[in-house]
């Protein structure tokens, strides 16, 4: 009996998931896969990981207010019930921002080889924490999971590493 939930924890935990981690899992994607491209393209055609961390940071501040504001402003929550928009708003600047900064801070590191192999570790576990919570909340199968958000960052992380090396 303990097994069978009540309609209104059914309930409660599809608004959970819809108002609080979709719009953080939005978020985490975004900034974890859009600031890829330009810190590893920096990283490449300067050579200097102190140049490729300001346009990290740049890139991650820039999308978390770009994805709060979209996300605030999609609708107000009554029609899809996806609650209330400063929240979900909020939710998706932070989680945006966090995840663009999550690879960039390694290129605080002086040494660009260090910086490189870090913010690449880092990024795997980033993209596997996606997929972990993807098929933890929306439910979707894991291995399934796992390649979708590994070929769509791997394709934003190589287009980063080819136009840093075509440029440099």
């Amino acid at each position: 009996m303990d097994d069978v939930k009540t309609k209104a924890e059914t309930k409660a935990e599809r608004e959970y998931v819809i108002q609080k981690v979709q719009p953080a899992l939005l978020g985490l994607m975004d900034g974890s896969v859009s600031t890829l491209a330009p810190i590893f393209a920096t990283a490449g055609l300067t050579g200097r990981p102190i140049e490729a961390f300001y346009v990290g940071l740049a890139a991650s501040l820039g999308a978390g207010i770009s994805m709060g504001l979209a996300e605030a402003l999609s609708d107000d929550g009554t029609v899809t019930g996806r609650g209330a928009p400063i929240t979900r708003g909020a939710i998706t600047a932070f989680s945006t921002a966090f995840g663009g900064m999550l690879h960039t801070l390694p290129f605080l590191i002086g040494n660009l080889q260090t910086a490189l192999h870090l913010a690449y570790m880092v990024v795997v576990v980033e993209l596997l924490i996606i997929a972990f919570i993807r098929y933890r909340f929306m439910k979707t199968p894991l291995v399934s999971t796992i390649l979708q958000v590994i070929v769509g960052g791997g394709i934003v992380f190589v287009i980063g590493i080819f136009l840093g090396k075509i440029g440099a």
